[in-house]
């Protein structure tokens, strides 16, 4: 790891150093949004959103070309997909409960061909591995901020209704009786959700997004049930995986986003082996 602190210590490698403070500040997210994901047992919805933001990119690429509107960004296409499709799930999941798996599944897989569409209809070179596989390295000085501001307002609303997605995510009944808004906190919970998950595609990208998003509060599960605690360990764990991820990427040469998601399913295989380990000893011995 020596030759990556020289590399973030190198004046010519801002880049470099971008990526790894991008990596390490969404970090934050990725594990409070991860949490209550988990808790709340909406992974196959975060999966279905996360492949809708593929269309809502290649249709910013394209209108970029076409209307020559510099403005018109991969990262603002992403933006309004996720949220397009976090409500439209949100409300189809919401009222017509027994439609909700075709409708998830058909915008799963709509949203994946309308991105590559839009990106060959896209003249020049457009390739569509970064978004798929993600590619940290290409963060720019304006994409840290963009995530940054992300992070912070995602930050700030889960902190600020803690409580309400307490009760939203472990008993969302009992919250109705007491007169909390579950519908629309269920929903804000779901923008939430997409708004990490267009963080998590600049790191990983989207074919991995739900592995970051859900294996650091997967692995805190095993050591707390507590949700607080969950996020605190999912937050120091998922800022673990991005920093290892990026030196041992960087070692190697190898592409990021695979080696943060290598380590993290290890690290998660590992800790479910070892907590099933110790409980058949235990009851053993009991």
């Amino acid at each position: 790891m020596s030759d990556f602190f020289h590399a973030l210590d190198d004046p010519d490698m801002v880049f470099f150093r971008y990526a790894v403070l991008t990596g390490m500040v969404a970090g934050v997210a990725f594990g409070i949004v991860g949490t209550y994901v988990v808790v709340r047992r909406i992974t196959y919805i975060a999966g279905a959103i996360a492949h809708c933001i593929l269309g809502g990119i290649g249709m910013a690429l394209y209108l970029q070309y076409r209307l020559q509107a510099p403005w018109i960004t991969p990262m603002s296409g992403a933006i309004a997909a996720a949220l397009f499709s976090a409500l439209t799930i949100g409300i189809v999941s919401m009222h017509w409960k027994q439609r909700e798996d075709a409708v998830i599944s058909a915008m799963w897989a709509v949203g994946m061909a309308l991105g590559v569409l839009f990106i060959a209809l896209t003249p020049g070179y457009q390739s569509a591995m970064s978004y798929l596989f993600g590619d940290i390295l290409m963060v720019s000085r304006e994409d840290f901020y963009t995530v940054l501001g992300l992070d912070v307002a995602i930050v700030a609303l889960c902190l600020l209704f803690y409580n309400k997605f307490l009760a939203v995510c472990f008993d969302s009944d009992f919250a109705r009786i007491k007169g909390v808004k579950v519908d629309f906190y269920y929903l804000l919970l779901l923008c939430l959700t997409a708004l990490t998950i267009v963080l998590l595609i600049s790191v990983v990208g989207l074919i991995m997004v739900i592995a970051l998003l859900t294996l650091p509060a997967a692995i805190s599960g095993h050591f707390t049930r507590r949700l607080w605690k969950m996020m605190f360990f999912s937050v120091i764990l998922s800022i673990l995986f991005t920093f290892f991820g990026l030196g041992l990427s960087y070692r190697w040469n190898v592409p990021s986003g695979a080696v943060i998601i290598i380590i993290a399913g290890v690290c998660y295989l590992l800790t479910a082996a070892g907590t099933a380990f110790w409980r058949r000893i235990r009851n053993r011995v009991e």
